[in-house]
């Protein structure tokens, strides 16, 4: 069943009955106290409706080409069309590209404000973070109850208020999709992927799960996209394969050594063609009184990713120093344990790592410097990173604080099999080549950068031009020429979007754009105004432990 309502100030159903001629548009004006107009006919099979339906989309752009109107009721629209939802529950998306200005859940430009008073200093800044009041969440846990999941996608050129509107999707167990500056010529394949991947990956309705362990341990904390009504439950509207929900475990009482401690996960869902279906996975994990196996066995990836999203969670609420000063006293705390319990003797200006986690200090640096926990970024950019990190997976969670670089000018003399993927290069500017061209992809996008001194004939090769000036910014789109570079870049970037189940929003870097800037901040191996360079990180932990250790 589908149905179809477009907004400005005002709210637009239509009409999608199968004995209408075509399907007439209601009106409803009132956005403070919205209503659904009819009680049948806006929600209806696709199947009966599929012609009515096609007409409409090919008659919008149309009917609101001359349209001039700049409010944007968003709070009242996704209440009306929950209206229209509430009898069946079901899936709710919804494009939005300003300010939500009128109705329920308005919102002012409050970013600005933010920066007038600017004097106020971090507190000021950290309250951006936050939703501006309770109405969207209020609304978004009565959507919850009544299954209705929401997905915002935000094509903006300006401040939107990420911070409030997240409320949404994070409640409903819904996404959020983020495309800024939105550019139509950039931009239309990414959203049109998205969109494509959104309605078709595997999902399902109407989820209810519940974790349980085995005595001794109890469920502490969840984080995710989801709503929790009672505290053994989590509602989840929708469930698809891009979410994690991370739980996090208290250990209360002694286990024997040897003896099983048992984790189980119940979900309970409606699938796609409607069948209930109840999913359960148990895990049984040994009980050791060595800590050295606990350490061999450690999973740097679910480590990493609980730190990610225990930051996330945290940094709306408290000073980003503190958060910042957490993170490293955790990683600091590890290996100080490993070092203290587990490691062989040995000189004590060494610093001593486990096999396992030997990356876990240069993920720990990157996550410092990521865009979340940093003061200079935009207010929305902050909002959606801390969001997305919530519901990210494990395989994209070190992805987004520390992307992989390929050097480009290496992989077109390299013949790589199927799905392989060229090696990985240190996020270091001493690995820039002024005369190479350089990819750095980061889980949603990814940037081209191009040293100053690339032959014109790679240039003409992979961009079909001769200088970079020959491209008006914004506008750049890789295309595929007849050549061996052009194509090994192409299928390159292809084998990482289905790595991803992302498309790839691609950035041509120009020297001096803001971009530019953002490039270079993900170089976190570098020293910068963000913090330390790699190796002096490394000679701060291993001060830590010393000092600990003494």
């Amino acid at each position: 069943m589908v149905g179809i309502a477009t907004f400005d100030s005002t709210i637009h159903f239509y009409n999608l009955t199968k004995s209408l001629q075509q399907p007439p548009m209601l009106v409803v004006p009132d956005v403070q106290d919205v209503y659904a107009p009819l009680q049948a006919g806006l929600v209806v099979s696709l199947s009966e409706c599929r012609e009515h339906l096609e007409q409409l989309l090919g008659n919008i752009p149309s009917m609101f080409q001359d349209n001039r109107t700049a409010d944007s009721a968003f709070g009242a629209a996704v209440k009306g069309a929950f209206l229209a939802l509430k009898p069946t529950g079901g899936k709710l998306l919804v494009f939005q590209s300003v300010l939500p200005s009128v109705g329920i859940g308005a919102l002012s430009g409050r970013e600005a404000e933010g920066k007038a008073n600017a004097a106020a200093g971090e507190k000021e800044a950290q309250k951006l973070l936050q939703p501006v009041d309770k109405t969207l969440k209020t609304m978004a846990i009565d959507f919850a109850e009544y299954q209705v999941c929401v997905d915002v996608f935000l094509t903006s050129q300006t401040f939107v208020d990420i911070a409030s509107i997240t409320v949404v999707p994070r409640t409903t167990g819904g996404q959020m999709y983020y495309y800024y500056p939105f550019s139509a010529q950039m931009d239309s394949a990414k959203l049109y992927n998205d969109l494509r991947w959104n309605v078709t990956r595997p999902q399902g309705l109407e989820a209810v799960m519940r974790v349980r362990c085995s005595q001794g341990l109890q469920v502490q904390d969840y984080y995710g996209n989801f709503c929790r009504r009672i505290p053994t439950d989590v509602d989840l509207p929708a469930i698809d394969c891009d979410k994690t929900i991370m739980v996090t475990f208290k250990h209360d009482d002694k286990f024997q050594d040897g003896s099983l401690c048992c984790f189980q996960c119940a979900l309970l869902y409606t699938t796609m063609s409607g069948e209930r279906r109840i999913r359960i996975n148990t895990l049984a994990i040994s009980c050791t009184s060595i800590l050295s196996n606990l350490f061999r066995g450690a999973d740097l990836d679910a480590q990493f990713t609980y730190f990610l999203k225990h930051a996330a969670q945290a940094t709306p609420a408290a000073p980003l120093q503190q958060i910042r000063e957490q993170i490293v006293n955790q990683c600091v705390n590890i290996l100080y344990t490993y070092r203290k319990f587990c490691a062989t003797a040995s000189s004590a200006g060494q610093l001593i790592l486990p096999e396992a986690l030997k990356l876990l200090p240069l993920y720990t640096l990157a996550l410092t410097k990521s865009i979340g926990l940093r003061n200079d970024g935009r207010v929305d950019e902050r909002s959606y990173w801390l969001t997305r990190a919530l519901s990210l997976s494990t395989s994209l969670a070190i992805p987004l604080v520390y992307p992989r670089l390929f050097a480009i000018h290496d992989v077109l003399s390299q013949d790589l099999g199927e799905e392989i993927l060229p090696p990985v290069l240190p996020l270091s500017s001493e690995n820039l080549d002024q005369a190479g061209v350089f990819l750095l992809e980061a889980g949603e996008d990814a940037f081209l950068y191009t040293g100053k001194s690339v032959a014109p004939e790679l240039l003409h090769q992979l961009f079909g031009v001769h200088s970079l000036n020959e491209i008006y910014p914004g506008q750049f789109l890789l295309q595929e020429y007849d050549n061996d570079a052009s194509k090994k870049l192409n299928d390159l970037i292809n084998k990482i979007r289905r790595q991803r189940c992302s498309y790839l929003r691609l950035h041509l870097l120009r020297r001096g754009e803001p971009l530019e800037n953002l490039f270079l901040s993900f170089l976190v191996e570098d020293k910068t105004s963000l913090g330390l360079s790699y190796v002096e990180f490394l000679v701060h932990v291993h001060r830590q432990i010393q000092n600990k250790m003494s």
